[in-house]
């Protein structure tokens, strides 16, 4: 009887502890697949706020928007880590996807620049940077909740599925747009199909939102509630973590720049550097993104068993090394298999840091301070190297110089590679209560 107790007691707890992640990564999907989706229709959307010049020219200038939204990342991170930190995680998770709805709703309702002029890209820019503040506060407070929720045993595996939900909204939003290139044509996508997945990822956002504010706040920031240490400021984790900050900010520089070379831009090198259609391209995308969601849970649970920080180091080595061959290979090769094979390879590698880098971060700061410790070296970061790649990869096309940033992968992933290798195991610490 007593045996039977403790299943359902451990069962129930089992079942607590999924429902808490889902809830948590719910807002990461949604936030996400609307950051996403303006990067996979750009290949429609661009002639209509941009009319001048070829493709390339094109397709540079919404790069330098979509660029535009990490600049805001910062700040989104810095306030949306405040709030988590000192009035809870899942307020601010249901706030931060409020404010994506609103930017996504105005992308989709922009009229193009044949009608409004040079007004067009202006409200296309700001609704870019509020749907920035909202992916920058959402990735520190869905960090930091889901790494305090998952306990200690497998706090990498559940974890994971942070970065799964982000895979899943880049893959939702690829989805939705196979579908709508089967139902219309280019010419209707490029009029107002494009319009179509910022609608539904408002509606979305709408419904995460009323799942987020029933959630249960994790027993970390409970338990610190009334806690009288140093309240959460931008001064203090500078002056109080240093090092940690500057950690975060190294791991993330290979990780956001690998991510966004491998996924997002990858799409536009095949058709644009390769010999792919864009609906070819699509395709391999999409394909390369299942594959590389499925790996996390995989990879997390290896970390939980062979050290999470050294899982981080050897993908970034992996991936240092691979980044100039399978450029290169990609560009070279007219067989879809072999393109979606090395792209899945590169995302392999990437995965050693992206399936445990959410735990990671959250283990380096003590609970006080954790949302904005984690979130601000992270947008920074992400910023600098995520939001510059597409754009630093064209300008490196159109100077004739495209290897040039096969290089420039390569040597931001061998410092994150060092770094890891470097910091040392921050499960020693123990810094996450509540377990």
């Amino acid at each position: 009887m007593a045996e039977l107790s403790v299943r359902t007691r451990a069962g129930g707890e089992t079942l607590s502890r999924l429902k808490a992640i889902l809830g948590g990564s719910a807002g990461n999907l949604v936030e996400w697949y609307d950051w996403f989706a303006y990067a996979s229709f750009s290949l429609y959307f661009a002639k209509v706020f941009f009319p001048k010049g070829d493709q390339t020219a094109q397709l540079l200038q919404t790069a330098a928007i979509f660029a535009v939204g990490f600049l805001a990342r910062p700040v989104g991170a810095w306030l949306f880590g405040v709030y988590a930190d000192r009035v809870g995680r899942k307020t601010a998770l249901a706030a931060s996807v409020a404010l994506m709805c609103f930017g996504s709703l105005m992308v989709a309702a922009v009229p193009g620049h044949d009608r409004i002029g040079v007004w067009a890209p202006v409200i296309l820019t700001l609704a870019r940077v509020l749907q920035g503040l909202s992916v920058g506060g959402e990735y520190g407070a869905s960090a930091t909740y889901m790494s305090e929720v998952a306990g200690s045993r497998r706090r990498g595996f559940w974890a994971s599925f942070q970065f799964v939900t982000i895979i899943g909204g880049q893959l939702a939003a690829l989805g939705v747009l196979i579908i709508l290139q089967a139902l219309l044509s280019p010419a209707q996508l490029s009029a107002w199909g494009w319009r179509v997945p910022f609608v539904i990822g408002a509606g979305l956002a709408v419904v995460v939102f009323f799942i987020q504010v029933g959630l249960k706040e994790s027993a970390a920031f409970e338990a610190n509630r009334e806690n009288r240490a140093p309240r959460s400021t931008l001064l203090g984790l500078f002056a109080r973590h240093p090092r940690e900050t500057l950690i975060i900010f190294a791991l993330t520089s290979g990780g956001s720049l690998g991510f966004y070379c491998y996924t997002t831009y990858m799409q536009k090198y095949l058709t644009n550097s390769g010999h792919f259609s864009k609906d070819a391209a699509t395709a391999i995308s999409a394909g390369s993104l299942i594959i590389y969601l499925l790996m996390h849970p995989l990879l997390g649970w290896i970390g939980d068993l062979i050290g999470r920080v050294r899982l981080i180091a050897i993908g970034f080595t992996l991936g240092a090394l691979s980044a100039w061959p399978i450029m290169t290979a990609l560009a070279a090769t007219q067989s879809a298999a072999m393109a979606l094979a090395l792209v899945c390879a590169a995302l392999l590698f990437l995965a050693g840091y992206t399936s445990v880098n959410a735990v990671v971060k959250a283990e380096l700061f003590p609970t006080p301070m954790r949302a904005l410790g984690v979130a601000l070296p992270y947008a920074l970061a992400n910023t600098i190297f995520g939001g510059t790649a597409e754009y630093v990869a064209l300008a490196f096309k159109q100077a004739g110089r495209e290897s040039g940033f096969f290089v420039y992968v390569a040597v931001i992933m061998a410092i994150s590679a060092v770094t890891a290798f470097l910091m040392g195991d921050p499960r020693r610490l123990g810094l996450i209560e509540g377990d």
